[in-house]
């Protein structure tokens, strides 16, 4: 490179280290000299046949030609095809937000559905359950999964399951145990009339699982996407769980871990006037 003060060339790797500079602090000034003034980087790859002066000016005629309000980048690079102006969507994308034209986004979403109004705390049992998971390590066997299903009135937990793989599978596990304890049984529309609430993770969308419920009767209720106050109620005792377990213990391995969640959870449904007890409450009122 050549110096503006000598007149001589130096090599790159002599001036960064004269001035114990990386060779990436070069780069990211667009490989300017001392002294010289700063250059507008330039676009690597093949040159497009447009500038961005010409794109800006189709991209207001197609703007001023829709008729939206506003128009998205994706929608607005697809009109300009249709002018013979084919340029990329990043490209595209750039230029409208450099000059404030894209669409305005609402961030507050206006959800249709009705149903998770109001509380969330059921009036009876087996009306709704909740459903969650949390991850959790061990020394021996790595990252592993905790999964449980709690109701939503008495909040006794009605099953939970820990796996090495949290699938849709160990998913089902909290929910089958539940249904066998307290429905007595494990049949197709044996749970009509029991809902299930729970957040949109991969394991609660699978088919196998969704399908599971509906051969159940177990009408599926997931919380708004952004909003776990839906499933408050097992948040909240996940919560719990690792304040009061989780945290407290380092895991020798999976099978230890199994062991002390499942004394956890016999403690929390059993001592003073457990989950269990408000649920044999409301089947007492019922008889």
């Amino acid at each position: 490179m050549k110096s503006v003060f000598t007149g001589r060339v130096y090599p790159r790797t002599m001036i960064c280290a004269v001035y114990r500079l990386p060779r990436s602090t070069w780069y990211a000034a667009g490989g300017l000299l001392v002294g010289e003034r700063p250059m507008a980087p330039i676009k690597r790859g093949p040159r497009s046949r447009w500038s961005d002066k010409e794109v800006l000016s189709s991209i207001r005629e197609v703007l001023l030609e829709s008729s939206f309000h506003g128009e998205g980048y994706r929608k607005v690079r697809v009109k300009l095809r249709a002018r013979g102006i084919w340029v990329g969507r990043n490209r595209v994308l750039r230029i409208m937000r450099e000059k404030q034209l894209l669409v305005p986004v609402r961030r507050l979403a206006n959800h249709g559905d009705r149903s998770h109004e109001g509380r969330i705390q059921t009036d009876r049992p087996n009306e709704l359950w909740g459903a969650d998971a949390a991850r959790f390590y061990t020394q021996k066997d790595g990252w592993c999964w905790f999964f449980g299903a709690i109701d939503h009135c008495s909040e006794d937990i009605v099953g939970w399951h820990v796996a090495k793989r949290g699938d849709r599978w160990a998913a089902l596990e909290p929910i089958r145990q539940g249904i066998r304890a307290h429905y007595r049984n494990y049949a197709t529309k044996i749970a009509l009339g029991l809902g299930l609430r729970h957040d949109w993770g991969p394991q609660y969308c699978a088919h196998q699982f969704l399908g599971e419920l509906r051969w159940l009767g177990i009408k599926s209720t997931p919380s708004y996407v952004g909003e776990p106050q839906c499933n408050g109620i097992m948040e909240r005792w996940i919560r719990t769980l690792r304040e009061e377990c989780l945290y407290m213990h380092d895991f020798e391995s999976l099978e230890e871990a199994r062991e002390i969640i499942a004394e956890f959870i016999r403690q929390y449904n059993f001592e003073y006037r457990s989950p269990l007890e408000i649920r044999q409450s409301f089947a007492q009122v019922a008889a």
